[in-house]
């Protein structure tokens, strides 16, 4: 397993159609990790969702990576490249602080959900955001991308104990790091 301190991990930057389709092969197994991570969470320690308490499972995961992979960064390591990626998530609304800011979520007619833009393009600042981390092989493509993991941030003190802190939605002011979870 790879730690940061192994890697030379890219600056953050758009992805580019690799990425892109990388990311779109693990889509179904993403948002299937989404949804069970949060009815696992919830059991045990609600806070770490609750920014999406008031989000239906649905749109909670009603993203694509053609429109909502807007960050990624990637890394060689012994068994092959990481890609990790921030996906906007349209229903997630928040303040300044990065918290929740309650609303309804609102669809065009196709069932895209709506979202604030400023200068014609998506308000990022006022969205939240999940991080994720693939795996692509050397070989075949796409073919053998394997989803790896989801970032939930469970803050800890200098002593390395939970402090309480507990989120899986991000702020796009949080910066996408290398996670090894």
């Amino acid at each position: 397993m790879a730690s940061v301190d192994q890697l030379d991990i890219t600056p953050p930057h758009p992805p580019k159609e690799h990425a892109i389709e990388a990311f779109e092969h693990v889509e179904h197994e993403i948002k299937h990790a989404i949804v069970a991570s949060r009815r696992d969470w919830d059991k045990h320690e609600p806070k770490m969702w609750a920014l999406a308490s008031q989000v239906s499972d649905h749109d909670l995961v009603n993203f694509t990576m053609k429109d909502d992979l807007v960050v990624v960064r990637s890394a060689v390591t012994s068994y092959g490249p990481i890609i990790l990626g921030k996906i906007r998530i349209r229903a997630i609304k928040l303040d300044s602080a990065g918290e929740l800011v309650p609303s309804e979520v609102e669809k065009d007619a196709h069932g895209k959900i709506k979202v604030e833009t400023k200068h014609g393009k998506i308000d990022d600042d006022k969205l939240g955001f999940i991080f994720v981390r693939i795996h692509d092989p050397p070989g075949d493509g796409i073919e053998n991308v394997k989803f790896h993991s989801l970032f939930t941030d469970e803050g800890k003190d200098k002593d390395g104990n939970n402090n309480g802190y507990y989120r899986a939605i991000q702020s796009n002011s949080k910066p996408l790091e290398f996670f090894n979870e």
